[in-house]
């Protein structure tokens, strides 16, 4: 308990908001760059890099990452505030009995979620944590709470080794991986157009590495449930979505038109297979696939055009923060390629790492980074260069690479309460509530990742 009062103190005082930090990024990336790097044209140093800079930011390609990376997030939201969604939720509460049966009921769940879509996990596991302490309160079942929260945390341990992983979709999609590494000439001939999903997300180890986290944490709530003391629970029913009109005129008949909604989702829904049926046929999910799935199955299970769009409302402040600090990002990156800076620090790693080291290296590594870049597409952004020149100097296989970066992102959520906010949010609980339990969360995990990495 000392010890997340600690870490929360240290967030607290020294961590500033997400934004702030990419801007420190941003200044420390161009001072470093200015000290270690040789001028490449006739221009001042700082005028080049600050052309390299502006280069990154509006770079097209990372800008539709960006938007592609929203709308994962905002679909994934929008999914769980569905009325069968609502249903799975309300009947998952039923099963309660004690803080045991609570804490698996939330964390199993929230995990298999976030294996699907890390925006849906995200408020599902939020959601699902506040209605079983609802359901506790009203049936006078003594449970801890904040384990209960804690466990609806847990997706965010497991999702970007899943289907909307970032580094894995990204590189999934051709062309991609080869404009991280742009401008090396030396190694593009060695990357190949595009790493399929069924390599890195439906591999099989990392299926088992994923199957081993699942039952590792199941088998660890279930332990705390037992050991924890009962918490007082006060909390007012949570709404899923308002209310919807009953008198209807005119054109707001179509807002709510259940027909005209399902034909519309079907028809997204039949475009999706016929598009992308033979990518799916060879486990190979792409960005632009997984969103235009979700988009159709998000208004199909809303039933109207006006709740879709009611929950698109409630989920569209979740993007504030990618929206504004991917382009931050694009720019570090835009500068660490053109100035060659990034061939500096690869060339760091592979010295002192071997064939089996580096993917421990890269998840440690990706770990503290995400701590102080909490997005793992901005974390992609950034590293996903290093992580893919470092691979290919010491032959580590590139899918090996990019999931040891996924589950370095993904492990130190439980540390960085970033994410968290949502959760904090619906659950009405504080972070140093569930901090103590997500501590203990990221140390299993940790212990599974690293010994996957060893092992496969």
């Amino acid at each position: 308990m000392r010890l997340s009062k600690l870490i929360e103190n240290i967030f607290r005082r020294f961590l500033p908001s997400p934004f702030t930090i990419a801007i420190l990024l941003t200044v420390l990336t161009i001072v470093l760059t200015l000290i270690f790097t040789e001028n490449k044209t006739e221009n001042n140093h700082l005028f080049t890099i600050l052309s390299y800079w502006e280069d990154g930011i509006w770079n097209n390609g990372l800008l539709v990452f960006a938007y592609q990376m929203m709308l994962i997030l905002v679909l994934g939201h929008v999914l769980v505030l569905s009325k069968p969604m609502e249903r799975l939720i309300l009947g998952i509460t039923k099963f309660v009995q004690n803080t045991s049966t609570a804490a698996v009921l939330v964390a199993l769940p929230t995990m298999l979620v976030s294996f699907f879509n890390w925006g849906l996990g995200l408020i599902f596991g939020a959601i699902l944590a506040r209605k079983v302490g609802e359901y506790a309160q009203s049936k006078a079942i003594p449970i801890n709470y904040p384990l209960i929260g804690a466990c609806g945390y847990v997706g965010l341990m497991v999702w970007h080794g899943g289907i909307s992983g970032s580094a894995p979709i990204k590189a999934s999609e051709a062309g991609h991986i080869k404009s991280l590494l742009a401008g090396n000439e030396n190694l593009l001939a060695r990357l190949p157009d595009a790493i399929s999903t069924s390599s890195t997300v439906f591999s099989l180890s990392n299926l088992l590495i994923f199957s081993s986290v699942v039952i590792a944490i199941s088998v660890l709530v279930y332990y705390l449930g037992r050991k924890a003391a009962t918490s007082k629970i006060e909390l007012p029913a949570y709404h899923f979505t308002p209310l919807e009109k009953k008198d209807l005129s005119g054109a707001e008949r179509l807002d709510h038109s259940k027909v005209l909604s399902i034909g519309f989702a079907v028809l997204i829904l039949m475009a999706f297979f016929v598009q992308y049926l033979p990518a799916l046929r060879q486990l190979n999910i792409t960005p632009n696939m997984l969103n235009f799935f979700m988009l159709g199955l998000a208004i199909l299970l809303h039933g109207s055009f006006k709740s879709f769009l009611n929950a698109v409302e409630d989920a569209i402040g979740d993007i504030a923060g990618i929206l504004i600090q991917f382009p931050l990002y694009f720019g570090i990156m835009g500068i660490m390629a053109n100035s060659a800076m990034i061939n500096q620090i690869s060339d760091f790693f592979v010295s002192i790492s071997t064939e089996t080291t580096l993917p421990i290296f890269t998840f440690l590594s990706a770990g503290i980074v995400n701590v102080f870049v909490p997005s793992g597409g901005g974390q992609w952004a950034i590293q996903g260069p290093l992580v893919l020149q470092s691979a290919l100097q010491l032959n580590v296989p590139l899918s090996k690479a990019i999931m040891a970066l996924s589950y370095g992102d993904q492990i130190t959520n439980m540390l960085q309460p970033f994410w968290a906010l949502p959760l904090l949010g619906i659950t009405k609980l504080k972070a140093k509530e569930i901090l103590p339990y997500t501590l203990l969360f990221m140390l299993v995990g940790s212990i599974v990742y690293i010994l996957g990495l060893l092992l496969f």
